[in-house]
This record gives structure tokens, C-alpha cells and sequence, in this order.
């Protein structure tokens, strides 16, 4: 398994694109290329190409398609993980079916999901974020995400009342993974929840929808003005931003258009900020493996309001840039082991 720290600043970041479409190869090997810190060491027009590719050219991270002549890229994902893990990030086009798919990938074991050009993305967009992803994906332990959870799911109770408790949650790199392990963990009256985990759009209603199958909880993708109840668990949806909000005894969310921040949409700092403002001490917020620092400076408004804070400990996250600006901004409360934070929220709360 690998497991690698943080990048030097020599270090040359070996990538290696998989996708039957020749435009799609062409144009990010040429973006790529023009990265300093980063090399297109070799393209794969399917996955028996790129299994050879593998071993000959050792890539530190693979771009792959999902939709692909003689196999599928979510069979070769599955036959990697197990055989020879490496940080894929999947590529893929936002049609429904595409989302569903892009969902069974990151179960798979990919560590990111992106739209194809001419799709959500233009080719620029794309180029800019697939840089960022790519290095976040270097420094990725593939272990995480790899390991499953068990998941011992309870009977759903119907919820109908308001809560004073309310669960925040924050992830980024390596999250589907995590929020999964945290959220089939909880029973199904659990506190209200809220999550953003940085994601395209439409990607989040499939995300939602497994969950949804495997959880104790009702999960959704969040609409406007939904409320915020006992064993509910609303998900901000790819490409908004999510808002908590109360009305007298009744908690929910609203959800806006806006400009990026820190350069994500949603944000959990968005979200973070509204919920120290209108949960404060009714709040237990928590800051899950990602890159970048989206919700640090909210994880510490929301402890400055008398909510509990927890951040994932290094060790278990996949990618330590999240918790890190969280802990050093001293807005994580406490610091906690994946496999023990569903515990600790409820411990908690």
C-alpha cells in the first residue's frame, strides 16, 4: 500500500491517462505537461493497455474513465485496489447514469471524481482543478480507502420532531469514504446532521441515495428549506451552497447560489459559519480528511460558540490538509481516529 507524506518541492508528480476518447488524452497530457510538478509519463486507451502501462512506467496517480471498450473502468478500479492500489482519480461525464457510476467508483476505492470536458467543466477548468486533485492524490494513503467498514445497519425510525442537537460535517479527499464509515455507525435517531464533502453537482443526489441504503438514518440531498430532524441526514448538493438556518423551535437549511470559497462550492465554511451562528452550543462539528483548509476558520467560530469540535487524526485521513489548518487554528476540541468518530460525536451530543 502507499502511503506518502506531504510532496517535496522536487518531487515529480508521474501520471498516467486512461480514457478511449483520443481528444481527452490529447488535451491533458498537454495541460499536465505544462505543469511544473507534474508528467504525463503515458495515455491508455482501455484498461488492458493500461495494466501493462502500470508496470512498466510506475505512475504515482492514474486519471480513468469509466465508460470504456473491453472493460469498464470501474471493474479495472476494483481489480487495482486489490491487486496494485494506486491514487486513481475518475474522470467522468455528468449525465445521471454518469453520476451513479462516478459513486460506485469512489466505493471502489477512487479518491476523486471529476466532469469531463464540454460537460460541467470547459477544457481550462478542468485542467486548473485536475492540477490541484493530482496533488492531492500524490500525497493520498490508499490504504484508507481501500478498507470497508462493517456496517451493521438498525431498523430506520420515522423522526418528525426538531432536535437541539445538531451534527456539522466537513470533508473533502478521501470523504465518501469516511462519511461512510462515520454515518453507518449512528443509530437511527441520531441528531440532525448536516454534511458538505466537496463534490460535483449531481454526483451528490447518488451519493445520497447509497447512503440512504446503508445507513440507520434517512439520507438525502438537501433542498431549500428542508428541515433539519432526528435521523435525518442532508447532504449539500454539488455545485450550491448549503446554509443552516432556525425559525423559532424548527432547525433547517437553505440553499443558495454564490461564489466559491476556498475555491469550492459547496464550502464547508459556509456551512460551519451558519451553524456556530444559529446552533452555537446545540452543535458538534467535525472536520474529516480533505485538502486545502475549507471549514477550519468555521470549525473555529463554531468552538467559539460553545459547539464541540472533533478534527480526524492524521493517521487515518487520506489527505491531512483539512484537520491539519483545523488543529493548528486550535478549532478542533478533539482529535480522533476515524473508526472512533461516530462514537465521539454521539459521546458528545
Amino acid at each position: 500500500m502507499i502511503k506518502i507524506g506531504a510532496l517535496t518541492a522536487k518531487k515529480i508528480i508521474k501520471v498516467l491517462i486512461v480514457d478511449d476518447s483520443a481528444v481527452v488524452r490529447s488535451v491533458l497530457s498537454k495541460q499536465l505537461n505544462n505543469v511544473r510538478d507534474i508528467k504525463v509519463v503515458g495515455t491508455a486507451p482501455d484498461p488492458y493497455i493500461a495494466r501493462d502501462k502500470i508496470i512498466s512506467l510506475s505512475p504515482d496517480v492514474i486519471t480513468l474513465d469509466v465508460e470504456m471498450p473491453r472493460m469498464d473502468g470501474i471493474t479495472f478500479l476494483k481489480k487495482l485496489m486489490k491487486h496494485h492500489p494506486l491514487p486513481v482519480i475518475v474522470i467522468s461525464s455528468l449525465t445521471p447514469h454518469g453520476g451513479d457510476m462516478a459513486i460506485e467508483a469512489l466505493d471502489a476505492g477512487a479518491i476523486d471524481v471529476m466532469c469531463k470536458p464540454g460537460q460541467a467543466y470547459t477544457v481550462g477548468d478542468l485542467g486548473i482543478d485536475l492540477v490541484q486533485k493530482i496533488r492531492a492524490a500524490a500525497c493520498a494513503k490508499i490504504s484508507r480507502i481501500v478498507a470497508r467498514p462493517d456496517e451493521n445497519k438498525s431498523v430506520r425510525l420515522s423522526m418528525t420532531r426538531t432536535t437541539d442537537k445538531i451534527f456539522a460535517i466537513g470533508a473533502s479527499t478521501g470523504g465518501v469514504e469516511a462519511l461512510t464509515q462515520v454515518l453507518t455507525r449512528m443509530p437511527a435517531n441520531t441528531p440532525g446532521t448536516v454534511v458538505v464533502q466537496h463534490m460535483p453537482m449531481k454526483f451528490t443526489a447518488s451519493f445520497a441515495q447509497r447512503l440512504n441504503g446503508i445507513c440507520a438514518m434517512e439520507v438525502k440531498e438537501a433542498q431549500h428549506n428542508d428541515s433539519v430532524i432526528p435521523g435525518r441526514v442532508l447532504i449539500a448538493p454539488g455545485g450550491k451552497h448549503m446554509i443552516f438556518r432556525r425559525s423559532g423551535a424548527r432547525y433547517m437549511v437553505h440553499i443558495k447560489d454564490g461564489p466559491p470559497v476556498h475555491h469550492q462550492k459547496p464550502s464547508v465554511e459556509v456551512l460551519f459559519h451558519s451553524v456556530a451562528q444559529y446552533a452555537g452550543t446545540n452543535a458538534v462539528g467535525v472536520i474529516l480528511t480533505g485538502m486545502g483548509a475549507d471549514g477550519a476558520e468555521g470549525l473555529l467560530e463554531m468552538r467559539q460558540n460553545g459547539a464541540r469540535t472533533i478534527a480526524q487524526d492524521e493517521k487515518s485521513s487520506v489527505v491531512f490538509g483539512m484537520p491539519k489548518e483545523a488543529i493548528t487554528l486550535g478549532a478542533a476540541e478533539k482529535i480522533v481516529s476515524l473508526s472512533d468518530i461516530a462514537k465521539t460525536m454521539l459521546n458528545l451530543a
